[in-house]
């Protein structure tokens, strides 16, 4: 843990509905899915916790109250606060809306719906050195196809590809951010937004994009198939 990590805000896009796992899990949002007898989301709470970060805001959409009273205003010893979308935002318009709540000069935000075995102090450390804007974790998988890929030149993420039948090896959006706060000001407010098809693409335009890439275990619980193979991922955890 490093002193620097207490003046980082975590925040997790915890408001996607979970087409794909309502066969699975009809009276509950993604995040709250049970994994070994509690919510998915704790799982990724643990990680910020053991990060030493202290402040957390869950970006809640579907069944946002469930989420709040479930958890409630702390976890762990860190300070929890909700910022729930009136409407579904996409991932770059919920965290836009949750900009009053984010206080520090970045964001480490995850997706609520993966795991990314990553040193959360090693992405921050690497995040200064590059004096990045924005840092994706990247993970090297054998198979791209589901997630499509992130090219690299150096450590500058030079494009994102869109998935493909035929995917093959190589490196893919791990969800797992720092952002500059200055950056997510520049995100359009009060209007849908993906970080993924519209602000990562732009800000790589701008050459500030860096790729920080992980060898830790990667899971997405987005299908009924992956959902499952979560029980196994976190017993070896």
């Amino acid at each position: 843990m490093t002193d620097a990590l207490t003046n980082l805000t975590g925040a997790i896009l915890a408001g996607g509905l979970g087409t794909r796992l309502r066969s699975r899990i009809a009276d509950r949002p993604k995040v709250m899915a049970p994994v070994r007898g509690r919510p998915y989301l704790t799982y990724l709470l643990d990680q910020l916790a053991g990060a030493g970060l202290r402040d957390v805001v869950l970006l809640t959409g579907f069944m946002a109250d469930l989420v709040q009273a479930t958890l409630g205003d702390s976890y762990a010893g860190m300070r929890l606060a909700y910022s729930a979308e009136p409407a579904p935002l996409g991932t770059g318009g919920a965290l836009r809306l949750a900009l009053p709540l984010l206080s520090t000069p970045a964001v480490l935000l995850l997706n609520g719906d993966s795991y990314c075995d990553v040193a959360v102090p090693e992405l921050w450390a690497f995040h200064q050195r590059q004096r990045a804007a924005v840092s994706l974790t990247l993970c090297q998988v054998a198979d791209t196809s589901r997630f499509g890929g992130v090219r690299l030149v150096g450590d500058r993420v030079e494009r994102f590809d869109e998935k493909q039948a035929a995917g093959g090896p190589g490196c893919i959006n791990a969800g797992v951010y720092i952002i500059n706060r200055n950056r997510v000001e520049e995100i359009p407010p009060g209007r849908p937004v993906s970080l993924e098809r519209e602000m990562f693409p732009a800000w790589a335009n701008d050459g500030c994009v860096h790729g920080f890439l992980c060898s830790g275990r990667f899971l997405d619980i987005g299908t009924p198939e992956s959902y499952t193979e979560a029980e196994t991922f976190f017993r070896a955890a």
